[in-house]
């Protein structure tokens, strides 16, 4: 297994992630998929400002991070997967990758006529991706809502049906 951990947060690599979830999952690799990220080289450069000590940091787009993991790229490793959003994982895992479980951190509001459900204070579940959460959920990975490491852990099943 080379994923450790997974976190969902809109902000992806920022002091909190730095500071407290990257040596809490204590990965070797932490590891950015987001496309408009890798493709924007003033962006990589604010976050390799961030890169976690001890720890290799990469920052890919999708289509990388899937072909590295099918290729079996990162099978010595362990690794801290951070995105934006679910599909990212759901990805993942129908890609064969075992996610042990995700933490939904911080999200972005919905915008325009988009709706949901509040999880906790600082996240937010767009209703579209209800179904993929639920998906993610059903392969068995463990997913909560937490945004500081010290917070408590609260089930997503709390806020949505899994």
């Amino acid at each position: 297994m080379s994923i450790k951990a997974g976190r969902i947060d809109y902000r992806l690599l920022h002091g909190i992630v730095q500071g407290f979830w990257c040596p809490t999952i204590a990965a070797q690799r932490t590891m950015i998929i987001d496309d408009a990220t890798a493709n924007d080289e003033v962006r990589k450069a604010a976050m390799r400002m961030s890169k976690p000590a001890g720890q290799a940091l990469s920052i890919i787009s999708r289509e990388t991070a899937y072909a590295n993991f099918k290729a079996g790229k990162y099978d010595g490793h362990t690794v801290f997967v951070i995105a934006r959003d679910p599909q990212t994982f759901l990805d993942l895992i129908e890609l064969g990758q075992e996610v042990p479980t995700i933490t939904l951190g911080l999200t972005e509001l919905p915008t325009g006529d988009a709706d949901g459900v509040q999880a906790g204070r600082r996240a937010f579940i767009k209703t579209e991706e209800i179904p993929v959460y639920q998906a993610i959920a059903k392969s068995g990975t463990d997913i909560e809502v937490r945004y500081m490491t010290t917070d408590k852990a609260v089930p997503i099943s709390e806020y949505i049906s899994i």
